[in-house]
């Protein structure tokens, strides 16, 4: 049997938990999901790959400190297909991405200091531990949505313009 205090107790949280949950329960599950990851997504920078096909432009968060690299799209399940996720490492050397705990399948493009494509890792396998290595010392990762490498024609040998390259 239940104290009645408690029981009163129990009750004036479930509602004050319904009156905060109440907004997002209105919202079609999409525009939630939408919305809980415009929260997450940090300011976006432009950058810009020149192709052969022509200049490729994207809107792209920085993730440029430990934190916010381990996190990257991490438990994110859209990203729009102009957007993109761009890792800074602060300097030059090798490097490993994996998609543990990452819903979206993604295209990873590795990049020199002075902006060269080096490589891209094409439609990278959701939620694997599988090891992704640049396959030599890159300043940079680029995750775009999969298919758009191949769509846009990225390719190594690019060049990426964004005032992170060349600088260093």
């Amino acid at each position: 049997m239940i104290c009645v205090s408690r029981t009163a107790r129990l009750l004036t949280r479930l509602a004050l938990f319904g009156a905060c949950l109440a907004p997002v329960l209105a919202l079609p599950h999409g525009a939630a999901v939408a919305q809980a990851e415009a929260r997450d997504a940090a300011p976006t920078e432009p950058l810009t790959i020149a192709t052969q096909g022509g200049a490729r432009r994207f809107s792209v968060e920085v993730m440029r400190d430990d934190a916010s690299r381990s996190r990257g799209l991490m438990f994110r399940r859209h990203m729009a297909p102009d957007r993109g996720m761009l890792f800074d490492f602060e300097r030059s050397e090798p490097v490993t991405m994996w998609m543990k705990n990452t819903y979206l399948p993604l295209d990873m493009v590795f990049i020199r200091d002075d902006g060269t494509v080096t490589r891209v890792a094409a439609d990278t396998e959701p939620l694997s531990t599988a090891i992704i290595p640049s396959n030599g010392a890159v300043l940079a990762v680029l995750e775009l949505n999969a298919g758009t490498a191949a769509r846009l024609g990225i390719k190594a040998g690019d060049k990426v313009q964004h005032p992170m390259f060349g600088k260093r």
